[in-house]
């Protein structure tokens, strides 16, 4: 278990411990936001977010009901969701850059009482039917926070089953599914953090905070007192090199790219990064090289982690495995974790559950931060989620004679674009919009720097507009009308005719083996 623990008791909340930390340990910061220079105590925060919570209960928001924060990285995200916890709500992020068929579906799922957002953020006009949601601009959560009295620690209203967060996930149907935890299911992130967390760590963070690695932690935050130290937009090698120095970075996380930048910098050899303890290497593998220059140069061992938005937390290497684990395995089960791989027809032996040592199998997770289930989608949560509470996570792998995982590829089509989930259909729905075309496949492939990029075949459609798709900026530029930004191919294949197999479904295989081709000539 990650500890000691900075806040002492025992807490059956989120609000319950949100209190407690801004007595204990309310002069420590809680965040930096580099960018404007703005500081935040945990005392601060609570306070701040406890005039919000007051402001929501007075215009309706209770028990149970959704509040939406819908803006970029920043303190005032924190403020928005620890409101919207201490008022008993579920708070729910929304990843700014999605596009609006996505927010639509989001909004039309979990029918959100309240949105608060950044100035440019736009509600869909139609979510199914619903009402409205109230709205809250980021502007007016200063004067909220100054015009109300705050929620005691004796207001609250939640039980520990009580669902406590929702986190989105793009689906393969092109609706986003939104994983859902209880306050539970928050405090296990606690039990499971391993040598990723201690307390009063300073964390250096890049990620959206609609993400899991932030909405799913917010109860290790807390209980740890871990400062997270927003890192601005557009990333520089110097401007993080200055943050680890100048902030006392314990706890680094980048992609192996990132981390590559940072050695190249003369100045790094020379800098003062004592405080660094833990380098974590995200979204895609790092050089065995790399690792070992890594931990020469910054003083500092490096860990890999796996985890998907339903489960946050699954295996992880540990700082004293060597640079070739680190690279080629995701590590062993987090504390309190259990992994098993099950055989493509969903069975499992009688031998602990796991296909034979050694075999490739679909990977199934249990524990106590696996999602409660998907947001109102019964169906989808039953596919996921079997009666002993496995969660399958659509992953391959295998494990080695240690117990790490060896992660071989996906059940599905799903790729990962620099840390973000891409469904080929999702996308190739979009594109199969355009006048221009008359069939199309996208295909997932491995690319330095962020894991894997997106490639799209197209046949043109005949007699057709053809020139509205014939070039990749202009197919870029649709799909970015319709979904996130990262969703859109970084690759376009003009060709007369798509491979079938037998049973008449476009051969993805066929076309990854035509990738590699063309990637050899």
């Amino acid at each position: 278990m990650a500890g000691p623990l900075a806040v002492e008791g025992e807490f059956e909340t989120i609000d319950q411990l949100m209190f407690a930390a801004a007595r204990q340990i309310g002069d420590r910061e809680a965040y930096v936001e580099v960018a404007t220079g703005q500081r935040l105590t945990f005392a601060e925060w609570v306070d701040a977010a406890s005039r919000v919570a007051a402001h929501l209960r007075d215009v309706g928001v209770g028990r149970g009901d959704v509040v939406a924060i819908a803006m970029a990285p920043s303190i005032d995200f924190a403020i928005g969701c620890a409101g919207a916890l201490l008022a008993g709500a579920v708070a729910t992020g929304i990843n700014t850059r999605l596009g609006p068929r996505e927010i639509a579906g989001i909004f039309a799922r979990c029918a959100p009482k309240l949105v608060i957002r950044d100035e440019s953020f736009v509600v869909p006009d139609s979510t199914g039917g619903i009402s409205p949601p109230k709205v809250i601009e980021r502007s007016e959560l200063v004067g909220l926070a100054e015009s109300h009295a705050p929620l005691g620690d004796r207001d609250g209203t939640s039980s520990a089953d009580d669902p406590a967060v929702i986190i989105w996930t793009s689906g393969t149907t092109g609706i986003p599914k939104g994983a859902w935890f209880d306050h539970r299911n928050l405090a296990a992130a606690v039990q499971t953090a391993g040598e990723m967390s201690r307390a009063f760590d300073r964390r250096l963070s890049g990620i959206p905070m609609a993400h899991a690695g932030y909405m799913a932690k917010i109860w290790e935050q807390f209980a740890l007192g871990l400062t997270l130290v927003l890192t601005p937009t557009p990333w520089s090698a110097a401007v993080m090199l200055d943050v680890l120095v100048d902030e006392r970075i314990t706890v680094g996380a980048g992609v192996p790219t990132q981390w590559a930048k940072l050695l190249e910098l003369p100045a790094t050899e020379h800098a003062d990064l004592s405080a660094l303890r833990l380098c974590l290497a995200a979204t895609a593998p790092a050089a065995p090289e790399l690792i070992e220059r890594m931990t020469t140069v910054l003083g500092a061992p490096v860990v890999v982690r796996y985890a998907m938005t339903e489960s946050p937390s699954i295996s992880g290497t540990t700082p004293d495995d060597p640079p070739e684990v680190q690279f080629r395995t995701v590590g062993r089960p987090q504390n309190g974790v259990q992994i098993r791989l099950v055989d493509e027809s969903g069975g499992v032996d009688d031998l602990g559950g796991t296909v034979p040592q050694g075999a490739v199998g679909r990977v199934q997770v249990t524990g106590p931060c696996v999602m409660r289930g998907y947001w109102r989608d019964p169906d989808q949560t039953a596919a996921a989620i079997d009666a002993d509470g496995w969660l399958s996570s659509g992953d391959l792998g295998r494990l080695d004679d240690d117990g790490n995982l060896i992660l071989v590829g996906r059940a599905g089509d799903m790729y990962i674009r620099g840390g973000y989930n891409v469904y080929p259909l999702e996308v190739e729905n979009v594109v199969a919009e355009n006048p221009g075309v008359a069939t199309v496949a996208v295909i997932g492939v491995p690319a330095p720097v962020i894991g894997e990029i997106g490639v799209a075949y197209v046949v043109a459609e005949r007699g057709g507009p053809q020139d509205h798709l014939l070039s990749l900026g202009e197919m870029r530029s649709w799909v970015r009308k319709y979904l996130a930004d990262y969703k859109a191919p970084d690759e376009l294949v003009i060709v007369e005719a798509l491979p079938l197999t037998p049973m008449g479904k476009v051969d993805k295989v066929a076309l990854r083996v035509d990738w590699d081709r063309r990637g050899t000539n």
